[in-house]
């Protein structure tokens, strides 16, 4: 067979099985969206996620995921955004490369002076961001390991609120990130019926703020290794909001006792809230919860 024949089969061969197959879906994108926070004017960058084949089909509408992280990813939303994927969905999606159907808004918390309080954020190097492997994914840290032994929990109605979560906490950009909301949900092909809201530790205290404040906004919540105060709970009692919530057993940072008083109150406002408990976990549950495939196919069963 002569070589033109032979490149004429090829073609041919080529479109049959295009045809047959489809085309290789798009990969996934990291993209870094710019803006001026309310707060003090300042220029600044949050993560977008955009999940496999986001770019293949203009009709298609995707969901909503807003991830909030934990005290130590703080940062000044420039060189330091990437602290934003240390752990969570982004680190899950872009740096462990797992195809999550979600596109992920992940904004950086401010520091607001915390890292004068907290040695973790003032001794943390650039070094430390999480990398994306050109082949492969880097190994996951094992858990942190407890010396506590396991053990159950009362409620505690004496929980020091405004010692965790409030100062100078996720609140303090709360209009922050309902511009970001409104801003993908114009731009991006989403699907307004299907916005998820979730965060760990001071994430979990902001996911449990901004779902009390903006409770039709979100098809469901996840607080991870973070309480809700009772005084959050009304809101999302009358909205019905289907709401996971996360502790850690061997939590020392985030007690598990300090969950019951708002959990006990939303059920006392008629509204059932999934509690699950890590017995043998710590701190870092949220390793465990969104390393998992539970959460996620938890978020894509609810819509609005």
């Amino acid at each position: 067979m002569s070589s033109r024949k032979l490149s004429t089969v090829m073609l041919f061969m080529t479109i049959i099985v295009s045809a047959t197959f489809g085309f290789a879906q798009t990969d996934a994108q990291l993209r870094r969206v710019s803006y001026t926070s309310t707060v003090d004017e300042s220029s600044r960058e949050y993560l977008l996620y955009l999940p496999k084949g986001y770019e293949d089909d203009p009709d298609k509408k995707w969901p909503v995921m807003l991830f909030l992280h934990g005290n130590g990813e703080r940062g000044n939303g420039r060189t330091e955004l990437d602290f934003v994927m240390v752990h969570g969905p982004l680190y899950e999606a872009w740096i462990q490369k797992r195809d999550l159907p979600f596109i992920i808004i992940g904004p950086q918390l401010p520091m607001f002076g915390m890292d004068h309080y907290a040695d973790y954020l003032a001794k943390r190097t650039l070094d430390q961001l999480p990398r994306r492997l050109e082949k492969g994914v880097p190994e996951r840290e094992t858990k942190w390991q407890i010396d506590t032994l396991m053990q159950g929990s009362i409620s505690d109605e004496n929980y020091p609120y405004k010692n965790f979560g409030p100062p100078m906490g996720w609140e303090q950009v709360e209009q922050d990130l309902v511009n970001m909301l409104d801003y993908v949900s114009e731009n991006y092909q989403t699907d307004q019926s299907r916005v998820y809201l979730t965060g760990l530790s001071y994430g979990g205290f902001g996911t449990w703020y901004m779902g009390s404040k903006y409770p039709e906004r979100f098809a469901a919540i996840s607080p991870v290794v973070g309480w809700g105060h009772k005084n959050l709970m009304q809101p999302l009692a009358e909205n019905k909001t289907p709401i996971w919530c996360f502790a850690g057993g061997r939590d020392l940072v985030i007690r598990e006792r300090y969950f019951y008083p708002g959990l006990n109150e939303l059920e006392r406002l008629g509204h059932q809230v999934r509690f699950t408990i890590e017995s043998d976990m710590g701190h870092d549950t949220w390793k465990r919860v969104y390393g998992g495939e539970d959460l996620y196919n938890w978020f894509l069963g609810h819509q609005k």
